[in-house]
């Protein structure tokens, strides 16, 4: 009867060997298709947050255009506002309405991010400035804007209208 239990106890530790590296190969292909499905998430999440990413900037840059679009349009409106205001006027009550009406486009123009490009007294940048002319002035510097025929305007980096300038030197 021991050779029986014997022969017994060696068929069932080989049946739970087989069982065992059944189990083993099982739970090795569970834990690679695991490591596939972790990868193949971490890989739609960062597709996902790039998604976002990208619409956020396109959406940025498509609200951009419409403004700078709307404000080239307004901007020889502000022009001619600015002209008026120079000019000399017996009513003075006229003239500071116009003023007014300036100031608070302005305001509307700062209040979106659309902002004055500064010339005057500034070194001429050809990504900001357009040279309409140049002269010799020994009291300014090289390249120095002496005057400003028309404002520039810019939003954020991107200019909507180059200033029209006088360089010195």
């Amino acid at each position: 009867m021991d050779k029986d239990l014997e022969e017994n106890l060696e068929q069932n530790v080989e049946t739970n060997n087989v069982l065992l590296n059944d189990l083993k190969q099982k739970l090795e292909s569970q834990k690679a298709e695991l490591e596939d499905k972790d990868d193949r998430l971490k890989r739609l999440m960062a597709e996902f947050d790039n998604f976002k990413k990208r619409s956020a900037k396109e959406r940025e840059g498509l609200y951009n255009s419409l403004l700078s679009d709307i404000a080239i349009s307004l901007l020889p409106v502000i022009d001619n506002l600015e002209k008026a205001v120079s000019v000399q006027t017996e009513d003075n009550n006229y003239k500071v309405g116009v003023e007014l009406v300036l100031k608070q486009f302005k305001e509307v123009l700062k209040s979106n991010g659309i902002n004055e490009i500064e010339a005057v007294g500034k070194t001429f940048d050809p990504e900001l400035h357009e040279a309409v002319s140049s002269v010799e002035d020994p009291a300014l510097g090289v390249q120095e804007i002496k005057e400003e025929y028309r404002k520039g305007y810019i939003i954020g980096n991107k200019v909507i209208r180059h200033s029209l300038v006088v360089v010195a030197n």
